[in-house]
Parts: structure tokens; C-alpha cells; sequence
């Protein structure tokens, strides 16, 4: 509830507008606020627009950017965009100045790390960078095959 503004500022209730721009703008979310009826001012909730999910994980990314932190937490936060958005993301992101865990089930984003940890079963059963993996782990590389990930 409250406005678009409002939504990202949970992220820093004190940052000016300028800050909120910018977060919103690296999140990949500022041209859809500008579409609404009334900008950053729109309500969101019941009584205002309707977010996809999409948007929600982008205004999600938002507000923990404008919190500025040493460690960038990630959980499937890209599930719900389509591919050339989730790239100018990750292109936007990789200019911060932290470290960031990410969660995925997606080959073509883990790619983009410095280290993988490949998890099954609730077990680390793979570790290494996404070239690494495809030559080391037959699980790793059966998730590339099946995502199309691997080059030919």
C-alpha cells in the first residue's frame, strides 16, 4: 500500500527523490512507474494499480539498493522477467559495490557469477565458475542441456 515512492523508500525512509530515481532506474523499473496514471505518486495495493511479478521483484530490488548495503541478497528475484529485461538488471547490478548472493534455478544467470555453488537435496555437490562446472559436474551440466546453456 502507499505510493510507488513510499514502496522503495522501505528500503530508506530518509532518501531524497534523486536516490529514489536512481534505485529504481538500476532495478530496471523506472519506465513502468512513468507509465502509471500519476508516476511515483500512484497508489499500489487495493485501492491503486496492480503490480505484476515482474514489477514486484523489480521494486523489491529497488528498495534493497537503496538501502546501499555491503551484501546484496538475491532469492529467485528474476523468476518473473523476461530475458532482455533480467539482462539490463544483471548489466546494472554488476556496477554495485557488493557482494551479492544470488538464488537461481537459472543457468544463464548463474553464469554471470564468480562462483556457483550447485546445490541438491539441500547439499553443496558442486562448486565452481559455470565453465568449470560444465566439465566437472554431471548434474550441472544436464541443468545447462536441459536450459540450453551450453555452447554448441
Amino acid at each position: 500500500t502507499g505510493s510507488i515512492a513510499d514502496n522503495v523508500r522501505w528500503g530508506d525512509a530518509e532518501a531524497e527523490m534523486d536516490a529514489v530515481l536512481q534505485a529504481t532506474m538500476q532495478a530496471q523499473i523506472h519506465a513502468s512507474v512513468e507509465d502509471f496514471p500519476n508516476g511515483y505518486e500512484t497508489k499500489v495495493g487495493q485501492k491503486g494499480v496492480n503490480l505484476s511479478g515482474g514489477q514486484k521483484q523489480r521494486l523489491s530490488i529497488a528498495r534493497a539498493l537503496l538501502r546501499k548495503g555491503h551484501i546484496l541478497m538475491l532469492d529467485d528475484s528474476t523468476s518473473a522477467l523476461d530475458v532482455k529485461t533480467e539482462q539490463a538488471l544483471w548489466e546494472a547490478l554488476s556496477e554495485e559495490q557488493a557482494t551479492m548472493l544470488v538464488v537461481t534455478q537459472k543457468i544463464r544467470t548463474a553464469k554471470g557469477a564468480s562462483r556457483i555453488l550447485l546445490i541438491d537435496a539441500g547439499k553443496v555437490v558442486a562448486y565452481g565458475t559455470h565453465e568449470e562446472l560444465l566439465q566437472t559436474s554431471v548434474l550441472y551440466k544436464k541443468i545447462a542441456i536441459s536450459q540450453q546453456e551450453v555452447e554448441e
